[in-house]
């Protein structure tokens, strides 16, 4: 994984596994982090997160409209103190999803993206279903999601498998829509939705 780096902001998630390390989720910095999420978002392994041609400054600054929304959240994750990955959660009511399915109260979203190994580090088994487990805890922890909406890219079939593993439900393919604003730009995106708990959309 990747080496040390200072967070600025204070947890607000800590799970100490035993025989895996204590991992944290801490409020992304934006100023802090960004050169790290660019160290991640730009390459190719990373595509489907849409950012491969993002500069560091465009990081910071999508990272600083989402610090400022209430309705959305980024966290940088940590096991023991290293870097592991990015967590974002959002209220789906609140996002472009909830063109594509009729979002329900309680409907919490998520993204996921986890850093790359370290120069030499092989793959570690169980390590990406830990944390997603960790991830997933953490979202139900806040008394109000009552069910958890992934829209990975469609043709994202890893990420597709790894949400089926992990026991979410697939839904039908949906086009997110273009978002062009001032202070943020979202290209479409043909997306697979997929659920954990609550019901299922109508049409399933």
């Amino acid at each position: 994984m990747t080496g040390p780096a200072a967070g600025t902001r204070q947890p607000v998630f800590t799970r100490a596994v035993e025989g895996f390390g204590t991992v944290t989720l801490s409020p992304v910095d934006p100023a802090a982090d960004a050169a790290l999420i660019h160290g991640w978002v730009s390459q190719e392994r990373a595509r489907f997160w849409g950012m491969t041609g993002a500069g560091p400054d465009l990081v910071r600054e999508i990272y600083e409209d989402v610090d400022r929304r209430t309705t959305h959240h980024a966290f940088i994750a940590r096991r023991d103190g290293v870097p592991v990955g990015l967590f974002q959660t959002y209220e789906c009511a609140e996002d472009r999803v909830s063109e594509c399915y009729e979002a329900q109260p309680g409907d919490t979203g998520v993204h996921v993206l986890l850093a790359p190994a370290g120069p030499g580090a092989g793959a570690e088994h169980g390590f990406s279903a830990m944390l997603i487990g960790l991830f997933l805890a953490f979202v139900r922890s806040d008394g109000t999601t009552r069910r958890i909406v992934a829209e990975p890219d469609a043709r994202n079939t890893k990420a597709i498998a790894r949400l089926e593993r992990s026991g979410f439900i697939l839904g039908p393919e949906v086009e997110l829509p273009e978002i062009d604003l001032p202070e943020v730009h979202l290209p479409a995106k043909r997306a697979r939705l997929a659920f954990l708990g609550g019901p299922l959309p109508e049409g399933r």
